[in-house]
C-alpha cells in the first residue's frame, strides 16, 4: 500500500492524530481521473470509451478547514464528471441512466454526463491529473487547529511510480541490514526513502 492514498496520504493520517489527538479527518481526491470509475463507465453498453473525474467540492472544503464537527457525506464532498464516448445508434439517456444509478460508483454522488467524440476525448483527456487534500482540524489546549496536506499532479501514475520507487530503495536499506518481513509506511523511517543519508538529511534539512 505505497503510493499517496494509501502512502503519503496514510502517513499524514497519522502524523495529524498524533498532533492533534481530537480531531477530524477528512480526506478530498481531485480534481482528477479515477481510473477504476472511468473503467466502470467503459464496461455499460453502448459506451466505446469514457473518462471520469471526481471533483472535490470547494463549500465542502471551507467546512472541513473551518472545524465543522460532523460527518461530511459523499455527496457533501464530492461530485463525479464523466465524459463519454458512445456507440453509434446508442441510446444516449440510458447510459446517462445507467451511470448515474451505478452502485457503490456514482449512486451517491452529484453526477454529470456528457458526451464528446473520441477527437474530444484524445485531445482534451488523454493525460492522467489528479491531485488531493487531507484536511484535520481539532483543538489542543482549547484552541482550534488546522493541519492540511494538498497535492496536485499532472501525472497521476508518474508520480505514484515515483512513490515506489522511494520504497524500493527503503527496502533495499532494510535488506541490507538483514530486516525482512511485510512492512507498511508507517514501519520506514522517512530517511529510508530519501537519495541522501541521515547525517545529509539533518544537516541539510533539518
Amino acid at each position: 500500500s505505497a503510493g499517496w492514498d494509501p502512502g503519503l496520504f496514510s502517513i499524514m493520517r497519522c502524523l495529524m492524530t498524533s498532533v492533534i489527538p481530537d480531531c477530524r479527518i477528512n480526506t478530498f481526491w481531485g480534481r482528477g481521473v479515477s481510473q477504476g470509475h472511468s473503467d466502470a463507465i467503459r464496461h455499460i453498453g453502448g459506451v466505446k470509451n469514457a473518462v471520469q473525474y471526481t471533483v472535490p467540492k470547494d463549500g465542502a472544503m471551507e467546512l472541513a478547514r473551518s472545524g465543522y464537527d460532523k460527518e461530511l457525506t459523499t455527496r457533501q464532498k464530492h461530485l463525479r464528471e464523466c465524459y463519454v464516448v458512445a456507440e453509434a445508434g446508442a441510446n444516449l439517456a440510458e447510459i446517462e441512466n445507467n451511470i448515474k444509478n451505478m452502485p457503490d460508483y456514482f449512486r451517491d454522488y452529484d453526477t454529470t454526463v456528457t458526451f464528446i467524440t473520441e477527437q474530444q476525448l484524445k485531445e482534451n483527456h488523454s493525460t492522467m491529473p489528479h491531485a488531493g487534500s487531507v484536511i484535520s482540524t481539532g483543538t489542543v489546549g482549547g484552541n482550534h487547529n488546522m493541519m492540511e496536506f494538498n497535492l496536485d499532479l499532472e501525472s497521476n501514475a508518474v508520480f505514484t511510480a515515483s512513490v515506489l520507487v522511494c520504497y524500493a530503495r527503503a527496502a533495499t536499506r532494510l535488506a541490507l541490514e538483514g530486516v525482512y518481513g511485510a512492512k507498511t509506511v508507517y514501519d520506514i523511517p522517512l530517511s529510508y526513502l530519501h537519495l541522501k543519508n541521515r547525517d545529509t538529511l539533518i544537516k541539510e534539512l533539518m
